[in-house]
């Protein structure tokens, strides 16, 4: 059997950028996806702790050291720039594995570094 669970978390960032005129996705500072052990085009479920807005959509990676998390596409409309936001990504993996897993979870500061 597999299940899925928690593979990285990135708590309580800022949304810096919004940009609705784009295909979709998220941009978020390489640093972060590093730390969070997230890599581009990965699926990843966004949590607005202003609004309660939940949302899917990829990862694409953003210029190392800026702090960027912009909001990019349709989902632009769910976020205002200066929201928090939790990133979450999931893993699918035997239940056995599952029991023992440790996910990757990171406290940025206020200004979305490490």
């Amino acid at each position: 059997m597999q299940i899925e669970v928690l593979k990285s978390k990135i708590h309580r960032v800022k949304i810096t950028e919004s940009n609705l005129n784009y295909i979709g996705s998220i941009t978020i500072d390489e640093n972060l996806m590093d730390a969070a052990n997230i890599i581009e085009n990965e699926k990843v479920t966004v949590l607005n702790i202003e609004n309660g807005e939940r949302l899917e959509t990829y990862v694409i990676k953003g210029t190392r050291g800026t702090g960027m998390i912009c909001m990019n596409g349709p989902a632009a409309r769910r976020v205002a720039v200066g929201d928090t936001i939790i990133v979450v990504s999931y893993a699918l993996m035997p239940f056995e594995e599952a029991k023992t897993h440790k996910p990757v979870i990171i406290f940025p500061k206020e200004d979305n570094s490490l």
